[in-house]
């Protein structure tokens, strides 16, 4: 009998609500765990915060995505080296086994120089951790295109330990999302679930709402050995109530179930 692949709510999800909003409505909607989007929110950030959210809704936290982002380039330090430090200290803490990481800005010269020798370096340092490397996408502005990311958005081309893979991010670089899974084989460690159509942005859509094929995906974790996680990564920012923001992330947890091959909780 195989094992169940958790399905994860990204605190991301519920933006602009905080941190704490993710782990009340993963509790009622019944998730088995969240991912914790590393950002400008103090609770994020606070290991004492998180284990007690955890704790007061019996909802572990399973993932910590690194401040990776532009508009975390400030969160705990300037330095890219000490963000990663301090993700996998937070990840331990907590006893969150993967730690998601973007590959490097063009601009952090130092850090992507070392990037990969540093990254095996930590994770020797945290052997109870993975710390997968994200698949991104090329930007398109006023018709052209460049890539923010060295060597590039696509880490297969460079190989690493272990890949988070993210849909929505392959619909926005127009990948063929099974081919990039194909590509990071055996060394696939996490998951992001969300939809795009391929308009050459970051959707972020709730799965079945674009045309990636998320069910086909999740499906063929199974076959490929697949021991991680799923976190649903979806965007809600424009939900005009609460409610609508709930019926969303209970579709997207429904989704994943059904194509992972487990049963959703009765509706909270």
């Amino acid at each position: 009998m195989t094992s169940r692949v958790p399905v994860l709510l990204s605190t991301s999800s519920v933006f602009p609500e905080r941190t704490a909003a993710a782990f009340q409505l993963a509790a009622s909607l019944g998730y088995d765990g969240v991912e914790v989007m590393v950002w400008t929110d103090a609770v994020s950030q606070d290991a004492g915060a998180l284990r007690g959210l955890a704790e007061h809704y019996g909802v572990p936290v399973l993932s910590v995505h690194a401040p990776c982002l532009l508009v975390t380039q400030r969160v705990w330090s300037p330095d890219p080296w000490e963000r990663l430090r301090r993700s996998a200290e937070l990840a331990a803490t907590l006893g969150a086994p993967v730690v998601v990481v973007h590959p490097p800005f063009t601009w952090q010269r130092e850090y992507a120089r070392n990037f990969a020798d540093g990254l095996a370096t930590i994770a020797a340092e945290y052997p109870d951790l993975r710390f997968p490397v994200e698949n991104m996408y090329p930007v398109r502005m006023a018709g052209r295109q460049f890539v923010p990311y060295v060597p590039g958005w696509d880490p297969t081309a460079t190989g690493y330990a272990s890949y988070t893979l993210d849909l929505s991010h392959c619909a926005a670089s127009h990948t063929d999302s099974m081919a990039m899974a194909d590509r990071m084989g055996a060394n696939l460690a996490h998951v992001h679930l969300g939809d795009g159509t391929g308009e050459g942005r970051d959707e972020h859509l709730v799965p079945g709402r674009g045309n990636q094929p998320c069910g086909r995906l999740l499906s063929s974790l199974a076959g490929r050995g697949f021991t991680g996680s799923v976190a649903v990564e979806v965007t809600t920012r424009g939900a005009k109530s609460r409610a609508v923001r709930e019926d969303d992330l209970r579709e997207a947890l429904a989704f994943a179930r059904e194509h992972l091959g487990t049963p959703s909780p009765v509706d909270a």
